[in-house]
């Protein structure tokens, strides 16, 4: 399939430009010319921006989405929250979860992310027992595949239910894998992904409570040169649990104890000192921040100020799924910071500059790093990119930086017209091209898992 397009403005790896001539074959663009007229057969649109990576999601959870919002007999906290994940996830068959993932992707794409990272861990079957193959993560693969969206699947190694190996407890027999059995998944999920344009396999031990020293290092090593992530400090007793198991916090513990380097993305990384701050910083691995999903579990704020003065780089991704809107991940990242700092713009490194642009070129470029995958408006890149509506009352006279202040702080997600993946337009009207039918099934499945 080939194509040729005109937009009015586009964001370009080197900045804004005017009248751009994007020409896409086989997926990727092929050229870009930039301050040139349409040509006759071109499809001319107004604003367009780079798709967005999603670089943490656990998209079955999109079925609990308000699920756990009523408050128990005790403080709730993550602690609470996940017991009730435990319920849920006891229900789910291969079948359920494309549906449940579909549904999920198709959101990710209206909202502008055309990638996602699927830290998958639900791997056997309700009593624990393995399938015959790979079946959950198939069920992913057809539900990207479905959807259109670009996968990065990380397969997670989960064999302990706390520091220093402690037995597994009965509500995650589903999660666990024993080194061998867990070589043959990796393996399997690399097979699966074949029929998939532009797939990344990497790999992701769930925490460091869930893996020894010994099982970190043997993962990594079967990483090679893919994606490795990790959730870390994300909780409060995380931090007191793992120094009472190490002597050392759980960044300065992976840091001081792992090769981290730019093939890693922490996950959360929400309780750090300073010290970590910087000498995550200075890795070159990615923080990955969800801020809906750490609102919406009480985790805490990530220390960004510091974090971003020392050339720390970051992403975002939607985890629980509680709410599927890349600009409202965004607007959140900046706004948990302005409510800890008491300071507005606080993602903006200078004098005038934007905010708006520092978060969404942040996200993109800290993102494809930990998703291992090429992105944005570039020749030889997968054509990944979504366009806006400039007759959106918010977006009113933007251009440049504006459109990204106004789509991030005033129109949010209502304000995206369409969303392309390798050329082929998924998103029209701000709507996927298959939703009903993807929303029908999610709705049946649903009201199956919760009667």
């Amino acid at each position: 399939m080939t194509a040729s397009l005109h937009f009015a403005e586009a964001l370009l790896p080197t900045g804004w430009a005017r009248n751009v001539r994007i020409e896409i074959a086989a997926g990727c663009f092929t050229r870009i010319d930039a301050g040139v007229p349409a040509q006759p057969h071109d499809q001319r649109l107004a604003v367009a921006l780079p798709g967005l990576p999603n670089l943490h999601s656990h998209s079955f959870q999109r079925g609990m989405a308000g699920l756990a919002e009523r408050r128990g007999k005790s403080a709730d906290s993550f602690w609470t929250w996940r017991e009730a994940m435990y319920r849920f996830v006891d229900r789910i068959g291969p079948d359920d979860f494309q549906a449940i993932a579909a549904m999920a992707y198709a959101e990710m794409l209206e909202s502008g992310f055309t990638r996602v990272g699927e830290f998958h861990y639900l791997h056997h079957d309700p009593a624990g027992a393995r399938y015959a193959g790979p079946a959950m993560a198939e069920a992913i693969a057809r539900a990207a595949d479905e959807s259109g969206i670009a996968l990065t699947l990380l397969p997670v190694f989960y064999a302990h239910s706390g520091f220093g190996g402690q037995s597994p407890g009965a509500s995650q027999r589903r999660f666990v894998c024993k080194g061998d059995q867990f070589a043959r998944l990796h393996e399997a999920s690399r097979v699966v992904l074949a029929a998939l344009p532009d797939a990344v396999l990497g790999i992701a031990p769930h925490s460091l409570r869930a893996v020894t020293p010994d099982e970190l290092s043997l993962l990594t090593a079967l990483a090679g040169s893919a994606p490795v992530h990790i959730h870390v400090a994300e909780q409060q007793a995380e931090v007191a649990d793992c120094i009472a198991w190490s002597g050392a916090r759980p960044v300065e513990w992976l840091l001081g104890n792992a090769a981290v380097d730019a093939r890693w993305c922490l996950v959360h990384a929400t309780h750090m000192t300073a010290q970590e701050c910087d000498a995550l910083a200075a890795s070159g691995a990615v923080a990955g921040l969800c801020p809906v999903t750490e609102a919406n579990l009480g985790d805490g704020l990530f220390p960004a100020p510091r974090y971003i003065a020392a050339g720390g780089r970051w992403g975002i991704g939607s985890d629980s799924n509680v709410k599927i809107d890349a600009a409202e991940e965004l607007r959140w990242l900046e706004y948990g910071q302005r409510l800890g700092e008491q300071a507005r713009n606080v993602f903006a490194a200078d004098a005038g500059a934007s905010t708006g642009a520092a978060l969404y070129k942040g996200a993109l470029l800290g993102g494809a790093q930990a998703l291992g995958a090429s992105m944005g408006l570039a020749t030889g890149s997968s054509a990944d990119f979504l366009t806006l509506d400039p007759g959106h009352p918010s977006l009113t006279g933007a251009a440049a930086d504006g459109w990204l202040d106004r789509l991030i702080f005033a129109a949010g997600r209502s304000a995206i017209d369409s969303v392309w993946r390798r050329g082929t337009q998924v998103v029209a009207g701000g709507r996927h091209h298959d939703r009903e039918r993807i929303a029908a099934r999610y709705r049946a499945v649903l009201a199956k898992l919760l009667a």
